[in-house]
């Protein structure tokens, strides 16, 4: 059986090779690994023209909304705050649009970290902008690992189990959810770190890194649910 082609999203930054410094397509290799790893064949995404989301959309048979900086508060009625990286509106013109391309032709979806909030905002919902003034620590800033608790009815408790100990620093958050997501993850101090699309045969997002470590086990439910 052919590997399933599994999009991942990546971002334009400037890279060096050899002599040359020029303007690149940049993805880490872990997300390419890690869907090798399941028994996937990765394909990376450049946020180019937006005429090419709905191409992508029935050439791909996954797609991983990768992590990055934060999303463009603008997308969801905001203004941006300067504590944050500033954003990069091109490419969350580009995401927004192919994660709600993908879920219309039931796509399967795994949004990491920022891809998590990208699905959130698609979906009509709004993230906060800077969560230690939310919260009143900065706990979720910090690399120290902390625990989740998950619910284990979920697709992303069926795939890891009802905990999980994560070290994923972030300063913004979940704060409305977009139509049809439901939370399915927690820190300890509610803060959403995992959600799910209601009806959708998989469309998963978690605030953590899932391609990163030993533990591919989310990555291995995307390319399965992709065969499936």
């Amino acid at each position: 059986m052919p590997r399933p082609l599994i999009g991942i999203t990546t971002y334009f930054d400037a890279a060096r090779w050899g002599t040359w410094v020029r303007e690149a397509a940049i993805s880490p290799p872990a997300y390419a690994k890690a869907v090798d790893k399941a028994g996937g064949a990765p394909v990376l995404i450049p946020p180019l023209s937006l005429g090419a989301v709905d191409g992508y959309v029935r050439g791909l048979q996954g797609l991983i909304l990768a992590g990055g900086v934060e999303v463009d508060p603008a997308l969801y009625g905001e203004q941006w705050d300067e504590r944050v990286d500033e954003p990069q509106p091109r490419r969350d013109r580009f995401e927004t649009a192919l994660a709600k391309a993908a879920i219309e032709a039931d796509v399967p979806v795994l949004g990491v970290a920022r891809g998590m909030h990208v699905l959130n905002v698609a979906l009509g919902g709004s993230l906060i902008r800077w969560l230690p003034e939310a919260v009143h620590h900065d706990r979720h800033g910090q690399t120290a690992p902390h625990a989740i608790q998950v619910s284990v009815s979920s697709k992303v408790g069926k795939a890891i189990g009802d905990h999980i100990e994560v070290s994923t620093p972030h300063h913004q958050a979940v704060r409305r959810l977009g139509a049809g997501l439901m939370a399915v993850a927690w820190a300890d101090d509610q803060i959403v770190e995992g959600v799910e699309l209601q009806g959708h045969r998989f469309c998963v997002g978690v605030q953590w890194h899932p391609e990163r470590g030993d533990d591919n086990r989310l990555v291995n439910a995307l390319v399965e649910a992709a065969l499936a």
